[in-house]
């Protein structure tokens, strides 16, 4: 057991650094005050956080620690922790360690008992589900969902009765592949999607996800997107809703007898779909022929 408590020095700590998903003028103070004063700065892509250190005129020194470097100069970062420096980390956008390699070495520095301080900050996941219209909690975030249709309705099939809200992200090439699967999987739920939050060019799409496909398939994809899918009780409801909640019991058996099935079957849906014992849909259909 490590208990951290409050840590005022700012020798041998990780700090793990929200910064912008867009707009830049979403960097906290408290984020630019431990920017430009840590030793060193870990970014996964140092030009792309090079341009956000000079729009604030900061000259921290920057290393690079990506997917591709995360091994090694996950060991260089942690020695140089031991040693008394000060690191902060940041993503390209958001909080580090969201479905990013930061996550590796927040678990090495509590691996190793270096602090580690978290400087709230933007987060695309969070940011969408607030402003989706969908039940905020319970919620579930799912990360880029595999990149092949097999192994992604595998994972899918893995959250489809569960009664939370879903997030998840996915790049402009995989966008129409993904929400097919989703809704070959998951069914015609209600989704919100998301691209370019804070950006001059911010668009949302919310409605049904057969909707939000035809339209991403008609106007073409662009920059990276958050998804929020609505959970398994909320699309229920929603698709009860739809056809025979405001049907009577009579109703609901002559909805399935229009499509030509037999009265038995009628019967037996209707029982199922309202979970009532098929005998007594059987009596009060049979009671209101007489």
């Amino acid at each position: 057991m490590w208990i951290q408590k409050s840590f005022e020095q700012k020798q041998g700590a990780l700090y793990v650094v929200g910064t912008p998903i867009g707009n830049l003028g979403d960097l906290s103070p408290r984020a630019q005050e431990v920017l430009a004063q840590v030793d060193l700065i870990a970014a996964e892509d140092t030009r792309h956080t090079r341009k956000l250190l000079s729009k604030f005129n900061f000259s921290t020194p920057l290393v690079s620690y990506h997917e591709h470097n995360k091994i090694q100069r996950g060991e260089e970062l942690i020695e140089r922790l031991q040693n008394g420096e000060s690191i902060a980390i940041v993503s390209d956008a958001g909080m580090p360690a969201i479905s990013d390699p930061g996550e590796d070495l927040v678990k090495l520095a509590v691996q190793k008992r270096i602090p580690v301080i978290p400087i709230p900050g933007p987060n695309a996941a969070l940011s969408a589900l607030v402003a989706s219209g969908l039940p905020t909690q319970p919620f579930l975030f799912l990360g880029f969902l595999p990149r092949t249709t097999r192994e992604r309705k595998t994972q899918l099939r893995r959250w489809v009765h569960v009664p939370a809200t879903l997030l998840c992200y996915e790049a402009p090439h995989r966008l129409v592949s993904m929400l097919e699967d989703v809704l070959e999987v998951m069914g015609d739920r209600v989704i919100a999607i998301s691209r370019e939050m804070t950006k001059k060019h911010e668009e949302w799409l919310r409605g049904s996800l057969s909707e939000c496909l035809e339209y991403v398939k008609k106007e073409g994809t662009k920059g990276e997107y958050t998804i929020v899918i609505a959970g398994a009780d909320e699309y229920i409801e929603e698709e009860s809703k739809k056809w025979w909640e405001d049907l009577s019991v009579i109703e609901h058996v002559e909805h399935y007898l229009a499509q030509g099935k037999p009265k038995k079957e009628a019967i037996q849906l209707t029982a199922q779909d309202r979970g009532l014992p098929k005998r007594e849909v059987y009596n009060l259909y049979h009671a209101e022929q007489r």
